[in-house]
């Protein structure tokens, strides 16, 4: 390794990012010392630069959607120098109760990259090999999509969905797209609502989601149209917005689900009566695990996954610092935006 100092981008405090040299870190034992070469941008990256992420503390190196080549595998006999490789940005304890369960994504210490901890908008992270898999087949365009893909996975894993069910998926952007694709393929009538009619219409010529709904005062009633008034056998949130949040409640039918997938730095309320009316099933879903993970990578494989579609934006991490601020701009249009380390 060259002992010159690598390119990160920093988020120094909100709406501040910058690029700065780091030195290139050292493999630690048990860690894997990785090239990084694609990094998606989300929402959480969003949120981190407006300052509305709730579990950070600044300054940051973002980035948890990451594609990257092994370059040192230490003691990981199933790595070898140049493979294509995922990081589970999830960073697990393995020892509490919800890691005894196999619940790693609630981890009760969870520490999770570009969040709690630096992440991958640099050139080279070491983290531990644990938390590296194999991309065997798989681009790195796709590879750096396997994270926020799982996300959705395993909200649908969460909701048990059978086929012939109607489900609605409250918000469009990037999450909603893949709790709508995995939710297509438990063969589920899918209706998408957002306030953005050219994210519904991704959803309905990429995605083929069957119905869709603009929000807003009326979306209640059409909602209730399109069900012959029986509303959702499974609800799922993916807006980030607490006023959404607590309308979804509404759009659950009786003995239905609302999965919760946004996460917010909010109260949120809804009528008890009204619950238990329904008998309703409420149902957070936070981040993924690696059989989330497994069932992405064979729906790539498989050619499920409209992924050319999906990255609709591209920069170099050199130029994330300038380009950021228009990603997040809804006039920009981003489904899926990497960058190119």
């Amino acid at each position: 390794m060259s002992s010159a100092p690598m390119n990160v981008v920093v988020c120094e405090s909100p709406g501040h990012l910058v690029l700065a040299a780091r030195a290139v870190p050292t493999r630690g034992a048990d860690e894997v010392l990785l090239r990084i070469r694609r990094v998606g941008i989300c929402g959480t990256d969003m949120h981190i630069v407006r300052g509305t992420q709730p579990y950070l503390s600044y300054p940051r190196v973002m980035g948890h959607e990451l594609a990257a080549e092994v370059v040192d595998a230490g003691n990981d006999s199933t790595l070898r120098s140049g493979d294509v490789v995922f990081v589970m940005p999830y960073m697990s304890c393995g020892k509490c109760n919800a890691c005894a369960k196999g619940r790693t994504n609630c981890c009760a210490n969870l520490q999770v990259l570009g969040v709690h901890r630096d992440g991958g908008l640099a050139q080279y992270v070491s983290v531990p090999a644990r938390f590296v898999r194999k991309a065997e087949g798989l681009t790195l365009d796709q590879t750096a999509m396997i994270e926020f893909l799982s996300i959705g996975a395993h909200a649908v894993e969460r909701a048990a969905l059978q086929p012939g069910e109607r489900i609605l998926v409250a918000g469009a952007g990037p999450i909603g797209l893949a709790v709508s694709l995995f939710a297509a393929l438990k063969g589920v009538q899918i209706t998408v609502m957002d306030t953005r009619s050219d994210r519904l219409d991704f959803c309905r010529e990429v995605i083929g989601v069957q119905q869709s709904v603009v929000a807003g005062p009326e979306s209640a009633s059409e909602l209730m149209t399109l069900t012959d008034g029986q509303m959702f056998d499974a609800v799922f949130d993916a807006t980030g917005n607490p006023a959404a949040m607590q309308a979804g409640f509404a759009y659950v039918a009786q003995a239905g689900r609302y999965v919760l997938v946004s996460i917010v730095n909010a109260q949120i309320t809804f009528s008890d009566p009204e619950f238990h009316r329904r008998e309703m099933t409420l149902l957070g879903s936070r981040n993924a695990t690696f059989a989330d993970v497994e069932r992405v990578m064979d729906a790539m494989r498989a050619g499920l996954v409209p992924t050319q579609r999906l990255a609709s934006h591209r920069a170099s991490l050199e130029q994330l610092p300038e380009v950021m601020p228009l990603w997040m701009q809804p006039a920009t249009g981003v489904v899926k935006a990497l960058v190119e380390c």
